[in-house]
């Protein structure tokens, strides 16, 4: 086997790819946007459902924050996702925790389907615990699993598949939301229809393999580790992309699994983990996802007319999915760091020409134009960097035992300010009014600085060059200022086990 002599074709990791997505992140961006449509019709539900019970009649205050209620508990049951998905894929595996993942989804979408008929809202807020619980999981595992998966040169690439697929759900929940804008006896079978793509994931996902570092570094398990290269590769395995795997295992060799806490108190990870939990917030604290949750709200104050609400709302989905494209097209030429700091400062931008343009709306005709154009750009700028960028850190910053801890502490952070920024993003547009956007401008504005300042990049380097990048910010002033990798007897002779393995 000659390191190089065959490039392959990466067919079987494409389509491994899309089968993981459409029953993953996909579904995160899909059961984003699928609850703008329906809006005023479940709120009216809500309101018959208690006159019929109670025969009180909801103030319209009232009916607003049960259906907060419902749009952001989606957000919690995305943060229980996240801590319990570090330990399924460490008992499971990637690609088992995906399919399992899919109970919590038919649960929800049922539960979701006969709502209606129950006369139950109640239904409808466990239906959104659940689809978030599945949500949460699939954010933090689909990406280690990608990340895993792909060869070095691709790593950034198919990892930003990710946010391609969560944008395309948000595109593909607007367009299907917008089908049964019309109809009011129709929404329990939008909020359902999530269930369609979990069930082409339960067809399709089985027939590709497991992540080729699980199942060295996790299981031990040599052969199936080869066989699952060469079938992701389509060729033979080069010789370099074993040695690395074989470096990692050595290097952590008898080290159990890390957990959450762990992290915290582990001096040689602090810069990782600090990175991860500021960019990571700093995802939602941008507000860019909240747009989705509430988006007619933001276009009426944007001074949109009511008949052209729904369009404008498509548009910010297909803004996002197409700036995802083009970040994935970009990554592995420009950058992890260049991408997320470029997109950091055009929302910063954006922020504050939006909050311009806000004051001078009652003034100028051709003003909410203008507005409509800065919530546009800001999308188009979060899908530039920070969408796709994030989900990829994780997995290039910790190694194999730290990688599901790091991802469970990622995903709490995302999840828990999505659900403080989508609980008070309705009063931040009525309280602040014109200014609504100068919190989430100041957000983009530090995290930038912090990317420009803290993060090394990624693009194109081993665990063991990155690791010893932030050797140098975790032990800044200490006596030992170099990092030194450890077991190497235990590498080369795992070196040589797999080379006759091959």
């Amino acid at each position: 086997m000659e390191q190089g002599a065959q490039k392959g074709s990466p067919v079987t990791l494409v389509l491994m790819v899309a089968s993981a997505a459409i029953g993953g992140t996909l579904q995160y961006g899909y059961n984003l946007a699928i609850m703008n449509a329906p809006t005023v019709f479940i709120q009216t539900f809500i309101n018959e459902t208690f006159l019929e019970r109670w025969d009180i009649q909801l103030e319209d205050y009232q009916v607003t924050v049960v259906w907060t209620i419902i749009v952001s508990i989606f957000s919690l049951g995305g943060f229980a996702g996240a801590l319990i998905a570090g330990p399924m894929t460490i008992r499971y595996g990637r690609k088992k925790c995906l399919l399992l993942n899919n109970v919590f989804l038919m649960s929800g979408a049922l539960l979701a389907l006969t709502s209606r008929a129950a006369k139950s809202f109640e239904m409808i807020i466990i239906s959104r615990v659940l689809i978030g619980i599945n949500a949460g999981i699939s954010m933090n595992v689909q990406p280690m699993y990608f990340g895993e998966s792909a060869p070095k040169h691709l790593r950034g690439a198919i990892a930003l598949s990710s946010a391609v697929f969560t944008a395309f759900g948000v595109v593909l929940g607007q367009v299907v939301g917008l089908r049964f804008w019309a109809v009011s006896q129709c929404w329990q079978y939008l909020l359902a229809s999530n269930a369609i793509p979990g069930f082409i994931q339960l067809v399709t996902l089985p027939w590709f393999p497991e992540s080729p570092r699980y199942l060295l570094i996790d299981r031990g398990d040599e052969k199936a580790c080869i066989d699952a290269l060469r079938r992701l590769r389509g060729c033979e395995v080069q010789s370099s992309e074993l040695d690395e795997i074989l470096q990692e295992q050595a290097e952590i060799r008898g080290m159990r699994p890390s957990r959450p806490w762990d992290l915290f108190t582990d001096r040689s990870v602090r810069w990782q983990l600090i990175s991860v939990i500021v960019i990571s917030s700093a995802m939602q604290l941008c507000g860019n996802d909240s747009i989705y949750f509430y988006a007619s709200y933001v276009f009426k104050e944007a001074g949109i007319s009511e008949d052209q609400i729904q369009y404008a709302t498509i548009g910010t989905g297909t803004c996002e999915f197409t700036a995802c494209i083009m970040c994935n097209l970009l990554v592995e030429r420009k950058g992890r760091r260049f991408m997320l700091m470029g997109g950091f400062i055009l929302m910063t931008v954006w922020a504050v020409i939006f909050t311009v343009a806000l004051s001078f709306q009652s003034y100028i005709s051709w003003m909410p134009y203008l507005n409509m154009t800065c919530i546009f750009t800001y999308i188009l700028s979060f899908g530039m960097g920070p969408a796709g960028v994030t989900g990829i850190l994780p997995t290039e910053i910790f190694n194999q035992t730290a990688r599901p801890a790091a991802y469970m502490i990622a995903g709490s952070m995302m999840w828990l300010n999505l659900f403080f920024v989508g609980m008070i993003f309705p009063f931040i547009m009525s309280g602040l009014s014109d200014y609504c956007f100068v919190p989430f401008g100041a957000s983009c504005l530090l995290s930038a600085l912090f990317v420009g300042f803290f993060l090394p990049e990624t693009k194109g380097k081993s665990l063991s060059v990155i690791t010893s990048e932030f050797h140098k910010l975790n032990f800044r002033g200490a006596a030992d200022g170099g990092f030194k990798p450890q077991h190497q007897s235990q590498y080369h002779q795992g070196k040589v086990c797999l080379s006759t393995a091959l």
